[in-house]
């Protein structure tokens, strides 16, 4: 994602990249960013000093693991930087941080950048309040073999918003690829399902089944560029907002619920 945000920059002509940050291990410390990128010649080195970049910056995207999320937070925190946090798999433990950080900076919190992801959240939030509870719901995803969580960020908060429509606190069952969902179904639960394969970029699929009938509502990725792009405009955005916690659906000024 680091790359794929340097190969969409030059297509936002209010955007200036001013740092390129990754883990102190890493073998891209000391390159030149533009070069790992293959654009060419930046003269932005690749540096683990996340607290000098934020110095040059208005604000931060985070793509890396859910491991540096706090790391993160903390740095932009301090430096009364806004923050595009686009790291998944991290969980409640976070939650009190992530809510003392808004208080203080303006943070978007985005499992997907996607543009199109963020309307199909809000579809899912449509038609899960608008049909009856007699049709079971599910979100399928697919991605790469190489992705690490299991379901995906996206896939548990489409989930989610699927739970809140329906009036229940948290998505029913896991989605651990591989392992076949308990029967007979237990009512009223929002299944997930995981698959890890080749080379795949991303699919999202919200399934409605009812007696006779099915809606599916899908999302597919092609070009990891979809979210450097809407990760891009977002961040934009962003730098000019007040403190305060953030989704997708902000920035695109969607506003469905009753």
């Amino acid at each position: 994602m680091g790359q794929a945000l340097l190969r969409a920059a030059p297509s936002f002509p209010n955007l200036i990249v001013t740092g390129a940050i990754a883990w102190a291990g890493s073998l891209a410390l000391g390159r030149d960013a533009g070069e790992a990128a293959g654009l060419g010649r930046l003269n932005l080195p690749v540096t683990s000093d996340l607290s000098a970049a934020l110095a040059a910056a208005d604000v931060a995207l985070d793509f890396s693991n859910a491991n540096t999320a706090r790391t993160t937070l903390q740095a932009c925190r301090a430096a009364r930087k806004a923050l595009l946090l686009g790291t998944t798999g991290f969980g409640a433990e976070l939650d009190a941080e992530i809510a003392a950080a808004a208080r203080e900076i303006a943070l978007l919190i985005a499992p997907n950048t996607s543009l199109a992801v963020a309307l199909l959240t809000e579809l899912t939030r449509i038609a899960a309040e608008a049909l009856p509870a007699s049709f079971d719901i599910d979100v399928l995803e697919l991605h790469h073999r190489l992705k690490q969580d299991a379901p995906s960020g996206t896939a548990r908060a489409l989930a989610r918003v699927a739970a809140q429509a329906r009036g229940l606190s948290m998505p029913g069952r896991g989605g651990d690829p591989g392992r076949p969902p308990p029967a007979p179904r237990p009512e009223g639960e929002i299944g997930l399902a995981s698959l890890r394969a080749g080379d795949l970029v991303g699919e999202h699929t919200v399934l409605f089944c009812g007696a006779g009938e099915e809606l599916r509502l899908t999302h597919r990725a092609h070009d990891r560029g979809i979210f450097a792009r809407g990760a891009l405009s977002a961040a934009l955005w962003l730098s000019s907002r007040p403190p305060g916690r953030y989704e997708m659906r902000d920035f695109l000024a969607l506003k469905t619920e009753g």
